[in-house]
């Protein structure tokens, strides 16, 4: 690239040289055939200076698109998050020249495929397929064109090409995409996505298998539920959030009735299968920004973001009757006690825990006393 960069500047060098010699010969005579062929020869130098400048201005940029893509490949192998791995793959391919898209599909490690995309509506990147071909015969490249109707409009892809990631086995696809109808991938092509693939491959696998590590580290074994650890930085974390931009957030917790009886009568094996199958009607009913968690033996606790009082306890009345609506495994049917507490703006996490702990444990002290405390499956506590 510099001895093409130096090149055209000694041609520009040239040119503007020859224009001045040129100059000096019209000054020193007058003819007009002489004034004649001194205008054809500008005019084919001013051409050919413009070319040159267009010349030197394409190899900038992509000398520049060349030194981008080498941060970026650098900069993969340094990062352990899987997010900021796939980002930066996606960021390389999109500087490879005619790429206005790129994609990454990895096969599923654990539940579904994972797909995220540069310069693609999100949408379309969940519906797009990338496989090899029939007969499951390793493919080095898979080329793809797209026709469409006449009249169709708006920013088509028209191209695409796509490389196998590969580290030890196959781990998934990277793709480009080109919106010009009139392009198509060549070898070079292939082989620039191919060293991406290869150097790529490595990192997206340690930062997913680091993630699953995570992730399982984050789970309580017996429930599914995340743990007692993940819980509390996560509480931590939301209430730092929602204290930061004035928002609501709430907390359930749970505790199953007289769980020791029930681990007394069948055992405590018998008893894990029970609380692993309360756990499961927990999740049930909670929703996907909810963060189910088990606190304890029998506590489970449940962070609500966006959330005050009213939304909390109607999620209690659902926890309680999932729980109580038909028996649990050898324990018959069940009943659990909830505690409720709403942020507020002098709370920190662990004040917001012991607020609704206390809560719970009122609850608990009222069915003691035989008034019923907030339990069972068809209460409605008012508010």
């Amino acid at each position: 690239m510099n001895h093409l960069l130096i090149g055209i500047s000694a041609a520009l060098g040239a040119c503007v040289a020859a224009l001045l010699v040129l100059l000096v010969l019209l000054r020193r005579g007058s003819s007009r055939r002489a004034e004649h062929r001194v205008d054809e020869v500008v005019r084919v130098l001013e051409r050919r200076m413009e070319e040159l400048t267009g010349e030197l201005a394409g190899t900038m940029a992509r000398a520049e698109a060349e030194s981008r893509r080498g941060r970026f490949l650098a900069e993969i192998s340094g990062s352990i998050d899987l997010d900021d791995v796939l980002a930066r793959t996606l960021e390389a391919a999109l500087a490879l020249e005619r790429v206005d898209a790129a994609l990454v599909r990895l096969e599923p490690l654990t539940g579904t495929e994972l797909v995220t995309a540069l310069g693609i509506p999100a949408e379309d990147a969940e519906r797009h397929a990338i496989g090899g071909p029939p007969g499951g015969a390793p493919a080095r490249a898979v080329e793809l064109v797209y026709r469409y109707r006449d009249g169709a409009e708006g920013r088509l892809v028209h191209g695409g090409l796509a490389v196998p990631l590969v580290d030890e086995e196959a781990i998934g696809w990277l793709a480009i995409y080109t919106l010009d109808p009139a392009h198509r991938f060549r070898d070079s092509d292939v082989a620039a996505v191919e060293e991406l693939a290869a150097r790529a491959a490595p990192a997206i696998e340690n930062a997913r298998r680091f993630r699953e590590a995570r992730r399982l580290a984050d789970l309580d074994a017996l429930t599914g539920l995340h743990n007692r650890r993940y819980f509390h930085e996560t509480l931590a974390r939301e209430v730092a959030r929602a204290q930061r931009y004035d928002r609501r957030l709430a907390l359930v917790v749970c505790d199953l009735d007289d769980f020791k009886e029930v681990n007394d009568h069948i055992g405590h094996l018998a008893g894990d299968a029970v609380l692993a199958e309360a756990a499961e009607r927990v999740r049930e009913v909670v929703r996907s920004a909810d963060v189910a968690c088990r606190i304890g033996g029998d506590e489970f606790a449940v962070i609500v973001p966006e959330a005050g009082v009213e939304q909390a306890q109607q999620l209690a009345v659902r926890i309680q009757r999932a729980v109580a609506s038909r028996p649990v495994a050898q324990a018959g049917r069940l009943r659990l006690s909830t505690g409720i507490a709403e942020l507020q703006p002098q709370d920190d996490a662990v004040s917001l825990f012991e607020r609704a702990d206390e809560d719970l444990y009122g609850a608990k002290a009222g069915k003691e006393r035989g008034g019923g405390g907030n339990g069972g499956p068809l209460l409605e506590r008012p508010v």
